[in-house]
C-alpha cells in the first residue's frame, strides 16, 4: 500500500485564515504519527496546494517551517523528505541555534531600546511608527516577518551604537526564521503587533526604562512560545 498516495487522496481543505498554520500542523502531525514514515518523499507544492486548497507560497511556508523543526530536508532537483519523526531540541537557523538568539537577546536589543528612546532621530522615529503600521495591516506572513526584522533593525540603528546595529544585522536571517516559526506555530502576529506599537511608543515618549521594559516583555513572550514549540523550558538570567 503506498501510504503517500492514500494520505494525499485524503483531500483536506483549509479555511484562508492561517491557512499556512493549518497546513503545517496537518503535515506535521502526519509525520509524528508516522503517516508519513522517515525516507517518505514528500508530494510536490502543486499536489500539497491541490490537497488542501491553498496557494503554493502558503504550502513554501509550511514546509520551511518543518525543516526548521528538523522534520524536513529538500534536496536540490529532488524534492523534500521526511528525515526525522521527532523535533529537533536544537532549532539552527544556518548559523545560530534558538537557544543561542533567545540567550543573546535580551543583552542587545533591551539595552538597544532604551538608548533609541534617548538618542533616535524625528526621521528614525516616523519610520518605526510607519513599521508599526505596515505590520498591523499586513496580511502576508513572509511579507510581515521581513517587516518586524525592519523594526528590530531600524530600533537597534537607532541607538546610534555600531556594535548593537552590526550584531542585529548580522543575525537578521536567523530573525527573520525564528519570527517565521514562532508567528506560524503560535499564532503571536497579532499579539505582537501590540507588542511592537508600545515598544515603539515607548521609544517615541523618550523613556529609556518603558523602552527596556517594553522590549524586555516581548521577547520574554518570544522566548515563552519558542519554549512551546520545542519542549524546553524558559532560560534562566
Amino acid at each position: 500500500m503506498n501510504n503517500v498516495a492514500d494520505w494525499l487522496t485524503d483531500e483536506s481543505p483549509v479555511s484562508r485564515r492561517n491557512a499556512a498554520e493549518t497546513v503545517f500542523e496537518d503535515l506535521r502531525g502526519a509525520i509524528l504519527a508516522g503517516q508519513l514514515p522517515v525516507g517518505t518523499r514528500l508530494p510536490s507544492e502543486a499536489k500539497l496546494a491541490e490537497r488542501y486548497g491553498v496557494s503554493r507560497p502558503i504550502i513554501r511556508e509550511a514546509m520551511r517551517s518543518l525543516q526548521t523543526l528538523g522534520l524536513t530536508r529538500s534536496r536540490s532537483g529532488s524534492g523534500s523528505y521526511v528525515i526525522s519523526d521527532r523535533q529537533s531540541p536544537e532549532l539552527a537557523y544556518g548559523q545560530y541555534s534558538a537557544r543561542e538568539l533567545i540567550e543573546a537577546r535580551p543583552f542587545i536589543e533591551i539595552p538597544a531600546a532604551g538608548w533609541a528612546a534617548l538618542r533616535r532621530s524625528p526621521g528614525q522615529m516616523a519610520r518605526l511608527m510607519q513599521l508599526c503600521d505596515s505590520m498591523e495591516r499586513q496580511e502576508d506572513a513572509l511579507k510581515w516577518v521581513r517587516l518586524d526584522s525592519d523594526f528590530h533593525c531600524l530600533i537597534a540603528e537607532a541607538a546610534h551604537n555600531g556594535v548593537f546595529g552590526r550584531i542585529v544585522t548580522d543575525s537578521r536571517d536567523a530573525l527573520i526564521r525564528q519570527s517565521e516559526l514562532v508567528n506560524l506555530v503560535a499564532d503571536r502576529r497579532v499579539t505582537s503587533n501590540h507588542e511592537h506599537r508600545r515598544i515603539a511608543e515607548a521609544i517615541r515618549a523618550g523613556s529609556e526604562e518603558a523602552a527596556r521594559a517594553a522590549m524586555r516583555d516581548h521577547l520574554d513572550e518570544v522566548e515563552q512560545a519558542m519554549g512551546r514549540i520545542i519542549g524546553q523550558p524558559p532560560v534562566r538570567r
